[in-house]
């Protein structure tokens, strides 16, 4: 069971009240840095699916794990296909974690997400942030992040500002509510995010 209690969610929604705010104004972090979103597929794909999930979400963690390898297997390694993976935190456990994604090499960044997926039953206990944080160096240590890299890696401005502005963005433009959603060529899918209901619309496409 997830342990997030009620302040530990105000306090990351008031961060994202606070970040739309202030959506306009540059951010003075260090733009140098290539923030990039975790894909997989050919760039060149005919459709291209996005999938915008919370990394503390059982119902994404249950996608990620038992949709997405059919979704491969069927239309990403035959080129048709292209899978683009988008933060949307409900949580700041799920922020912290998606913040640590982005903070590995670009190589490395499918297999954390897979990582990070597979262990969330374990990785999510906790009776603050802090012990949530202790999980989370334990997976990330064995892809090059010691603790000094950590803490940095949660502080830093411009991975923070990507994850909230892009979170504000897709809720705007498609109307997100809950995890996972699913996005075919720029619309929303309709129904469950079955693979059934996945290959139909995908199908249809083709």
């Amino acid at each position: 069971m997830i342990k997030i209690n009620f302040n530990f969610k105000l306090c990351f929604f008031i961060k994202i009240v606070i970040c739309s705010l202030l959506i306009n104004i540059q951010s003075i972090a260090d733009e140098s840095k290539v923030l990039k979103n975790t894909v997989i597929g050919n760039n060149n794909a005919l459709i291209k699916i996005k999938v915008f999930s919370s990394l503390t979400c059982p119902h994404c963690a249950n996608f990620h794990n038992q949709v997405i390898p059919k979704i491969k297997e069927q239309f990403v390694d035959s080129g048709k296909v292209q899978l683009i993976f988008l933060d949307f935190p409900l949580d700041q456990a799920a922020f912290n974690a998606a913040k640590l994604i982005h903070c590995v090499d670009y190589e490395k960044k499918n297999v954390l997400l897979d990582k990070i997926y597979e262990k969330q039953n374990k990785w999510t206990q906790g009776s603050d942030i802090n012990e949530i944080n202790e999980n989370l160096k334990k997976i990330v240590k064995s892809f090059g992040i010691n603790s000094e890299s950590f803490e940095k890696c949660l502080v830093d401005e411009a991975v923070s500002d990507k994850i909230l502005n892009n979170r504000i963005d897709a809720h705007k433009k498609y109307s997100i509510e809950s995890t996972p959603t699913i996005i075919i060529n720029n619309k929303k899918l309709k129904g469950s995010a079955s693979f059934e209901n996945i290959k139909k619309t995908i199908e249809k496409l083709i």
